[in-house]
């Protein structure tokens, strides 16, 4: 029988060259991971915004579960100069139509730390010894690098762009996740403006597998076992899904989260920074619609996510999509109401019946 494996497998001591997206904000449960990691792809948390002691909760929680090997995933660079209350004005007037809206205290200045501690973060990681751990954003000093390593964890970072690709590589990572312009979340852009970092994910995935050493993974409007192929023809060792999974029943994501991803009939989404401070592409709503077509204020990266955070948790509790994240790729139209196991298996059994047809395709 066929079996879909490449050499990032042996890297990751996965069964199968899929990894199941890091999503932060509550949308990478224990449940999920456990389960995208025990049906043979690479289970994530996205701990972006997580304690170190909720870290070490979760992962105990997919310890009991399974031993599979997960990976813990971080934004860098999170920590702006602080911001002063009396600069805060114009951001909160900006939003503060929406606090009334959905009946809460007006909002109030937004105050340090805005992120938890990374290094707090890391030295838990590194106590929990993940099989993998990644970051987003930015990167981790060389010498970081080699100690995860030497720890047995195996690193790799995000790029948008060949230079940071190739950054990346000199800084010791074991792969890259190269993220197209399709993908939902937050663009990784970070040596380049963000906006003139819009390649899409084929042609980034063949330009940085052509500019660099080790493996790399393509990210970004993938959904489903055709696009699989087709990131593993452009040279990519694997393929990275976050919007196929966070229909699942094992995500965390607000249930009008799901809907209007399985909802979806077109490419709704858009790039915005008016919930956090950074671009990220998500399903169009009135929020971002609305922010952005009056260019409204925004604090800094994370600031604003602690500003629009309220709005958010308000919205997604009442099943209301207008103030809510509801990060998405380009491809959402082709999300499915699967469970985790279920989805990774049709990923599986799709990807090998899309590599046999184009092998027919030979004469």
């Amino acid at each position: 029988m066929a079996k879909l494996h490449t050499p990032l497998c042996d890297l990751l001591g996965t069964r199968l060259p899929i990894i199941q997206a890091p999503m932060a904000g509550g949308v990478t449960t224990p449940a999920l991971v456990a389960a995208a990691s025990s049906a043979g792809a690479l289970g994530s948390f996205g701990f972006a915004y997580t304690q170190p002691e909720a870290m070490q909760r979760d992962v105990e929680a997919v310890r009991a579960l399974t031993d599979a090997p997960i990976n813990l995933n971080f934004f860098v660079n999170t920590q702006p100069t602080p911001i002063a209350p009396a600069s805060q004005t114009a951001a909160i007037d900006a939003v503060a139509g929406y606090y009334q809206a959905l009946g809460l205290p007006a909002p109030a200045p937004v105050r340090a730390p805005y992120a938890p501690d990374l290094h707090a973060q890391l030295s838990m990681a590194e106590d929990i010894r993940p099989e993998v751990l990644t970051f987003h954003l930015g990167d981790l000093p060389a010498d970081r690098i080699r100690g995860l390593r030497t720890l047995g964890i195996k690193t790799g970072g995000s790029a948008t762009c060949v230079a940071e690709a190739q950054h990346l590589e000199a800084l010791g990572v074991d792969f890259i996740v190269a993220q197209g312009m399709e993908a939902g979340g937050h663009r990784g852009t970070y040596q380049r403006n963000p906006y003139e970092a819009m390649t899409g994910t084929l042609a980034l995935t063949r330009l940085i597998v052509r500019a660099v050493k080790i493996p790399v993974v393509a990210a970004g409007g993938i959904m489903d076992g055709s696009g699989i192929a087709a990131v593993l023809a452009l040279g990519a060792q694997g393929a990275q899904l976050g919007t196929a999974f966070i229909p699942c029943a094992e995500s965390g994501a607000p249930r009008i989260h799901k809907d209007s991803l399985l909802a979806a009939r077109e490419d709704t989404t858009m790039v915005t920074e008016k919930f956090t401070g950074k671009p990220a592409r998500g399903l169009a709503n009135r929020y971002m619609r609305e922010m952005q077509s009056r260019n409204a204020p925004q604090l800094a990266f994370p600031a604003q996510g602690t500003l629009s955070g309220p709005l958010r948790a308000a919205s997604g509790k009442a099943g209301n999509p207008d103030f809510l994240a509801m990060w998405a790729g380009q491809a959402a139209p082709l999300s499915r109401a699967l469970s985790a196991t279920e989805l990774v298996a049709t990923l599986e059994k799709e990807t090998l019946e899309t590599l046999d047809r184009l092998a027919a395709l030979r004469r």
